[in-house]
């Protein structure tokens, strides 16, 4: 039986998802209560989380997280979700996973649907391991004796065997995710719903993961993975679904999808600058101007060239703040962290405007196109980044052989070597 013929699994029709910007679910009325009456006061709500940063004159605006969304999924398919921060990949599976429901539109699913969204999703704190797989297999409708079939099987996958009997909440964030997609992999859903928490796994487990959808996928279960590891997508997805700000932009063969996903994104240039009411911040600093360009001072970034970082901000909170810089390459994998604190323990303090400037040493980035998401932290809990604010293009250094193909890696390190006689 071809892909085209066999049955519906998923169906998404015209689905759309509106949140109310401000509104806070209290979830007791004595919340409410106190809210009321703060306002009434002309005091601050004492039920919004500390360091919560709402602009007040956006309350009770509706945003939109997804809007008109449509798609299929078959048995067996394999379909990848992609698209930038904040274009609505999490929100769709939420959706999917029935955790919270439409504003608009219809969701249709066939069969048992087993999902890893986030570290520790579905597990018991007080529980242990051997205890949460049992109720996750309960919730899935399963009986004792079917999860006692599986129970080794999924122990020795999740490869925490020496704790499976100690309580979850003395688990670190790796072995929840370990055992969680063990468990949501191996209680036979129909339907296998995964974000990006397998990036929390180590290589080796990554590695049995998409081995494990892969497998699932063969035997007629349905897998969708988001993930914003291009080389995964191309690796395990026949299909793959881009959104974009909310909306389906393209849906189609991976590789189609994938190459127009990154060529969308690589049209960022090496400096950037923000007007004053279109500038990404907040209450605390706004970002204003940032800039890439060779040490060298030419134009081309060559392999042997540094790499000077400029970023401008206007700071409006006397507080200290951190200014860091994600690398990210064409693949969506972030290729090192850095930021202010590192060399700066008292970071940028006072207000107005401020540069901070760092360099990327020579013979460092392999050749290709890396972008940067530049970010901004205070002590406050204050935070905002702006991805993909500049990016450059390292070009491949002259051919010394006769072998003409892509040196594989993210760094092109030069090291170095000698010959030694004996």
């Amino acid at each position: 039986m071809s892909a085209h013929e066999q049955p519906l699994m998923v169906q998404v029709q015209g689905v759309g998802k509106r949140y109310r910007l401000g509104t806070i679910n209290r979830q007791q009325l004595t919340d409410d209560v106190k809210a009321w009456t703060a306002r009434l006061l002309g005091r601050p709500d004492p039920t919004v989380p500390v360091g919560a940063q709402v602009d007040p004159q956006r309350i009770g605006e509706d945003f939109w997280a997804l809007r008109d969304v449509s798609f299929e999924v078959r048995r067996g398919e394999v379909v990848g979700i992609v698209g930038h921060n904040g274009a609505g990949k999490s929100t769709m599976l939420k959706l999917l996973s029935r955790i919270t429901l439409p504003t608009e539109g219809t969701i249709k699913m066939r069969g048992k649907i087993s999902s890893l969204l986030e570290v520790g999703t579905g597990f018991h704190p007080e529980l242990t391991g051997r205890d949460n797989i049992y109720l996750n297999g309960a919730i899935l409708g399963m009986r004792k004796t079917e999860v006692n079939a599986k129970l080794d099987e999924i122990i020795a996958f999740s490869g925490i065997q020496h704790h499976i009997d100690t309580p979850v909440k003395r688990y670190s964030s790796g072995m929840r995710v370990r055992l969680g997609f063990a468990v949501a992999a191996h209680l036979e859903p129909e339907i296998l719903i995964v974000d990006e928490v397998l990036s929390v796994g180590d290589a080796e487990f990554q590695r049995k993961s998409m081995g494990k959808m892969k497998d699932s996928a063969a035997s007629g279960r349905t897998v969708i993975f988001v993930s914003h590891n291009m080389t995964a997508m191309r690796a395990l997805c026949e299909r793959v679904i881009w959104l974009e700000h909310g909306r389906v932009r393209m849906s189609g063969p991976t590789e189609e999808v994938v190459a127009a996903y990154q060529a969308n994104y690589n049209q960022v240039t090496t400096e950037r600058t923000w007007a004053v009411h279109e500038a990404p911040g907040n209450t605390v600093a706004h970002l204003r101007h940032v800039r890439a360009c060779p040490a060298s001072g030419g134009e081309i970034f060559q392999w042997g060239d540094a790499v000077d970082i400029e970023v401008h901000v206007d700071k409006h909170d006397p507080g200290p703040i951190n200014v860091t810089l994600q690398v990210v390459n064409s693949d969506d994998l972030v290729v090192f962290t850095t930021g202010l604190a590192e060399s700066n323990p008292d970071m940028l303090q006072g207000t107005g405007s401020k540069m901070v400037a760092c360099r990327f040493p020579p013979h460092l980035f392999n050749a290709g196109e890396f972008r940067l998401n530049i970010g901004v932290i205070s002590n406050k809990d204050s935070s905002f980044q702006e991805s993909q604010a500049v990016a450059f293009t390292v070009v491949e250094p002259p051919r010394t052989g006769t072998w003409h193909g892509r040196r594989k890696g993210m760094f092109r390190l030069k090291i170095p070597w000698e010959i030694q006689h004996s």
